[in-house]
């Protein structure tokens, strides 16, 4: 005997609505391309339908296996229809299905006391994190002192390597999205300024912008997205690999030869990407302001000067360096947290980076308020 795919057919009788299956229900047939979704849907029609059918029949069907069964046991809302006419040898098979498909238990509410417990629960995963931060803090200050007594012994060849992938490799990103930030700004403003006769003031505010605020944020934002990961990212995989078991066994240490390298190449390399993104950022804000506003690139590096003062440029830099540590530190903070398995390594890269941001924005924001009256 051929076998039918699965069909659904909708018939009306003077008794009322009547659901007539036929074909094989069985799940070779169900998995074929269309079927599941087709049929699915179908039943979700019949059992939706403002005229609910008064029974379902199946005695037409070929073939019926569990499959099948869970399938209209989920239709029919996991209760036996109002009436169904089938085969003696279709009714165990539905009467297993019946039994053992449990009702997803209705999420229970958590209690103000569970809140409570949970609220705990996370300030001492945060209490965990920030005693590990302070340890790892620490121990680098100490590994910087040994460095300045002993600079001969010191691990150059790590931090010039790291210097390079962070700062280096990072140039044409940093400069690419600071010139689009620099022209967006520009034309924006543009907008708002010619309506006041203020074209000039454009240089004033995009000086101040870029230079003390959007620069050294923008371009920690994105060593933290790009290298901080990678540092998480480094020291999990030594993790995972049991790297760091055997750098313990050799006696050596962890944070001189892991921590302190990156800490100093992002300390180093920062105040140099701010300062690039910064310019590029500049000059995608002349080029905007002269097409769209008429003010010339030579008025643009005679007026720059005069409106920002010197004291901005030194407090983005200072403030880059701080990022560039506070991005090291978290990075290697959550790396060497990770577990040997992948899944930790995936969370702890995502939680160094949002960290990472989170800080930054944090820092910057004090710094705002800290150094409120200092060149403006």
């Amino acid at each position: 005997m051929v076998e039918k795919s699965p069909l659904i057919t909708r018939q009306q009788s003077p008794q009322g609505g009547h659901v007539l299956l036929s074909g094989c229900w069985t799940a070779a047939r169900l998995a074929e391309p269309q079927s599941w979704s087709s049929i699915e849907s179908t039943l979700a029609d019949c059992t939706a339908s403002g005229e609910s059918p008064l029974g379902w029949d199946l005695r037409k069907l070929q073939k019926l296996d569990h499959t099948g069964a869970q399938l209209l046991w989920n239709a029919w809302g996991r209760q036996w229809p109002q009436s169904l006419l089938l085969l003696e040898a279709q009714r165990p098979m539905l009467e297993r299905v019946a039994h053992y498909a449990i009702k997803a238990p209705a999420p229970a509410r958590k209690t103000l006391w569970q809140l409570f417990l949970l609220l705990g629960e996370r300030l001492l995963v945060l209490l965990d994190h920030l005693k590990y931060l302070t340890r790892l803090t620490g121990q680098l200050l100490l590994d910087a002192i040994k460095l300045a007594g002993k600079p001969s012994q010191g691990p150059w060849r790590d931090v010039s390597g790291h210097l390079y992938h962070v700062g280096a490799t990072a140039l044409p990103i940093t400069a690419l999205v600071g010139f689009l930030i620099g022209v967006v700004l520009a034309y924006l403003m543009s907008q708002q300024l010619r309506q006041f006769g203020a074209d000039a003031f454009i240089v004033n505010i995009l000086g101040i912008a870029l230079i003390r605020e959007l620069g050294p944020v923008l371009a920690a934002i994105l060593i933290a997205g790009r290298s901080g990961s990678a540092i998480t990212a480094q020291i999990g995989v030594m993790r995972v690999t049991e790297e760091l078991d055997a750098m313990r066994v050799m006696g050596i240490a962890k944070g001189f030869r892991l921590v302190l390298p990156r800490a100093i190449a992002m300390a180093i390399a920062m105040p140099l990407l701010t300062v690039w993104t910064t310019l590029a950022a500049l000059l995608g804000g002349m080029l905007a302001s002269d097409l769209a506003m008429g003010v010339t690139p030579a008025y643009f590096f005679e007026a720059l000067p005069k409106a920002v003062q010197v004291s901005n440029l030194a407090l983005a830099v200072g403030k880059s360096v701080v990022f560039g540590l506070l991005i090291a530190v978290i990075g290697c903070h959550y790396g060497l947290r990770v577990k040997p398995n992948t899944e930790s390594l995936g969370q702890g890269t995502t939680a160094s980076v949002v960290t990472s941001i989170t800080m930054v924005i944090l820092v910057d924001a004090l710094f705002a308020v800290v150094f409120k009256n200092i060149g403006i």
